[in-house]
């Protein structure tokens, strides 16, 4: 190419050699490795987030911090860094709700409710209600202490309620505070309540999956020293859930911005008896 003054193309094909194979530079002016920042940034984030997989790393690499990487390429490197997660999930069990399906086709339409347990160093229990709404995933209620009753957990859905709007159905399980005449008497002429049969949390599959990465990405890493401190972590948690967590089902949108765009409204399923 030099002293002859032919093409690449031609020269290449004088002395056998393939064109990809001539540009390819040798070893000793290639980087060492032009991953290095990438696995740097994923180490961290793993550090950081124990319990997440490689997508949600993806997803906050993806649309947090604007690189447009591969999903692929950080599934690749996410295992030859050795972060990956090992999830050890019971097995499901068949069962068949008695209640009707009720689809969340849109915002506002059913909110899941339920509780979870905890407790401080010093023994004492702590009891965090979640709600969410299963058409957006958002979660839309904050409330920690020592006990519940039914009628503080009024209390804090009428202020729900005030803010956010009233839902067509609540759907919670036959705990003693859903069951409580204080909620039969808030929610009468307000909103449904659809009870799940019992021992069936399968058929509350929403919150139970919100209350699952609230356990393994809050409450299992945290020992609490009072039960303010418990309230002031668990609602940073759920704030971060709203407005930083990337769902996959969401488009790999926040909640908080998957409910700002979405536009879908309810259509009742309508049925007859002949």
């Amino acid at each position: 190419m030099q002293v002859k003054g032919m093409s690449e193309r031609f020269a290449c094909r004088v002395v056998g050699l393939h064109r990809s194979t001539f540009r390819r530079l040798p070893l000793d002016q290639t980087p060492d490795d032009p991953d290095a920042g990438a696995r740097a940034w994923l180490r961290e984030y793993a550090r950081k987030n124990p319990c997440h997989g490689f997508r949600r790393a993806w997803a906050a690499l993806r649309f947090d911090e604007g690189h447009q990487v591969n999903r692929k390429r950080v599934h690749r490197l996410w295992k030859q860094e050795g972060l990956q997660v090992r999830a050890h999930h019971r097995r499901k069990r068949a069962g068949a709700s008695s209640v009707p399906t009720i689809a969340a086709d849109a915002p506002d339409t059913v909110w899941a409710l339920d509780f979870q347990f905890d407790s401080t160093i010093d023994g004492r229990a702590v009891k965090i209600a979640s709600m969410v709404d299963e058409h957006t995933r958002e979660s839309l209620l904050h409330l920690v202490e020592r006990s519940i009753t039914g009628d503080r957990l009024v209390t804090e859905l009428a202020r729900v309620f005030a803010a956010r709007g009233v839902p067509k159905v609540l759907r919670c399980d036959n705990g003693p505070e859903m069951i409580s005449e204080a909620l039969q008497r808030f929610c009468r002429d307000r909103v449904g309540i659809t009870y799940i049969p019992p021992g069936t949390p399968w058929n509350n599959g929403y919150i139970e999956s919100f209350n699952r990465r609230l356990r393994t990405e809050c409450l299992n890493r945290n020992h609490w020293t009072s039960l303010l401190e418990a309230r002031v972590v668990i609602g940073d948690f759920k704030t971060e859930h709203n407005l930083r967590h990337r769902h996959s089902a969401l488009g790999y949108r926040t909640p908080a911005e998957y409910a700002a765009a979405c536009t879908h409204t309810h259509h009742p399923v309508e049925c007859g008896i002949n």
